[in-house]
């Protein structure tokens, strides 16, 4: 007996056993890691991929891209259209609600051009839904009252990505992680058109 309590020919594969897990664990922990920055990164160059289509396509709220801004709040023609004229407009596929200066008809969308920006933001990341983005207009102090050449206001317009689920391997699918809400946003441009560059 005394023989094999001193036999030590096996130890290191009993260390090892013990080690695995926590080896395995690391392991997946350093593969998880990477693949939520991956994530983010999609999530992030998605959201800047649909504010550019955002802001050379046609507008989601069809009454702000015919909204008038002559004679509202004492403009004439060719004045400055101040960034107060336009309080938030937050669209989504089916919907805009805004409170405080709002275009009239403003609650009508284009779905198809809100099925464009997605569109262009499924490319770098497939699994994301309509029901994941908000567009919001708001105003940016640009655009002259009675443009001849198309919407008068030039606002500002953030594409916001949200709810995005991230299945991490450490936790065998058991839980998952809702990834921060990614917004990027950049000036109207021409707000006409289907095709973006």
């Amino acid at each position: 007996m005394r023989r094999l309590l001193l036999d030590r020919t096996a130890s290191s594969a009993a260390e090892f056993a013990l080690v695995l897990p926590l080896l395995i664990l690391f392991l997946l922990g350093i593969i998880d890691g990477g693949r939520y920055l991956w994530e983010v990164n999609k999530a992030e160059k998605a959201t800047q991929a649909g504010a550019r289509v955002a802001i050379v396509t046609d507008v989601i709220s069809t009454g702000l891209g015919t909204q008038g801004y002559v004679g509202v709040g004492g403009l004439t023609q060719g004045d400055l259209i101040p960034a107060s004229a336009l309080s938030d407009l937050v669209c989504t596929r089916t919907a805009c609600t805004c409170t405080g200066n709002c275009p009239t008809n403003f609650a009508t969308t284009d779905s198809a051009s809100f099925d464009r920006i997605v569109a262009r933001m499924q490319l770098m990341m497939p699994n994301m839904s309509a029901n994941n983005v908000t567009i919001t207009y708001r105003g940016s102090g640009l655009g002259f009252a009675g443009d001849p050449n198309g919407m008068e206001i030039a606002p500002l317009v953030t594409v916001q990505l949200s709810n995005i689920r991230f299945k991490p391997l450490v936790l065998f699918n058991f839980a998952t992680i809702t990834l921060p809400p990614f917004r990027t946003t950049l000036t109207s441009e021409d707000s006409s058109g289907t095709v973006s560059n």
